[in-house]
């Protein structure tokens, strides 16, 4: 399974509308130039992820122009599309920081609600609802499981997941900068703990003033790093999965068949 990161900047002299259309066109592209069978983009990419101030204004429908733009680029590309997240705002006015994945064929296969929210008592943590479910999306080649930046410091929604059968975490940030060592731990300590490859998406740039790490990274289920973004430039990282190896791994190390808690 051949998988592309889009590490992109979220420009704040931009439109988000502009934005959309330039996205919707790289993917296109990357699909094209790298073949890939999995495009992923990082964390709330129309707005950044600390532009806490735009979140209301921006918020759309689950089923919004974002969604209408990204499943239309799927749909042309003919590649599964995690489209990073979107500010939404639910039916009863509620938001949700929501991750979208795309089938080949243009369909929502899977909508995930972030559930760890961060900021502490501001920010998102205050803005935004937390989610309630865990959720998976099986391609013919792996089941994915979703996840989204912050939550990557909670490693017992990951062994939810695993136990869900995923074999693949998706997971599109906006991490900040000064914490970069943190996301490259995090993400090598839960392909190691889970046997499963890790796919984390970053932004690149700064987004409303806060410098991001960018450092895009994709880890196999040993902890090797297969590849990752020297920093926090706007770049495409692209990586082919031997997903035989989560099984292999799993069955040289059973580490998981000695879990004794839950």
């Amino acid at each position: 399974m051949r998988a592309s990161l889009l590490q992109i900047a979220v420009d704040d002299d931009e439109s988000v509308n502009s934005r959309r259309q330039r996205v919707s066109s790289l993917v296109r592209e990357v699909a094209e130039r790298e073949r890939s069978a999995l495009v992923v983009l990082p964390e709330l990419w129309t707005t950044g992820a600390f532009a806490y101030e735009s979140f209301d204004a921006e918020a759309e429908p689950l089923r919004g122009p974002t969604y209408e733009v990204m499943a239309k680029a799927a749909r042309e590309s003919g590649v599964w599309l995690h489209a990073g997240s979107i500010p939404e705002r639910a039916p009863d006015g509620g938001l949700y920081n929501t991750s979208l994945v795309f089938s080949p064929e243009g369909e929502l296969a899977a909508s995930y609600r972030k559930i760890h929210r961060f900021g502490f008592d501001k920010g998102e943590a205050v803005m935004m609802g937390a989610g309630t479910e865990l959720v998976t999306a099986r391609t013919p080649e792996a089941v994915l499981g979703l996840a989204t930046c912050y939550d990557l410091r909670f490693p017992e929604l990951f062994r939810g997941l695993v136990d869900a059968g995923a074999e693949v975490f998706v997971v599109p940030a906006g991490w900040p900068a000064r914490r970069r060592a943190h996301w490259s731990l995090f993400a090598r300590a839960r392909a190691v703990e889970d046997q499963v490859f890790v796919l984390a998406c970053g932004t690149a740039g700064t987004h409303a003033g806060v410098p991001q790490a960018g450092a895009s990274v994709v880890v196999d289920p040993w902890g090797e790093v297969l590849a990752e973004a020297d920093g926090a430039e706007e770049v495409v990282l692209t990586v082919d999965l031997d997903l035989a190896r989560v099984a292999e791994t799993r069955e040289e190390f059973p580490a998981l068949k000695d879990r004794r808690l839950p």
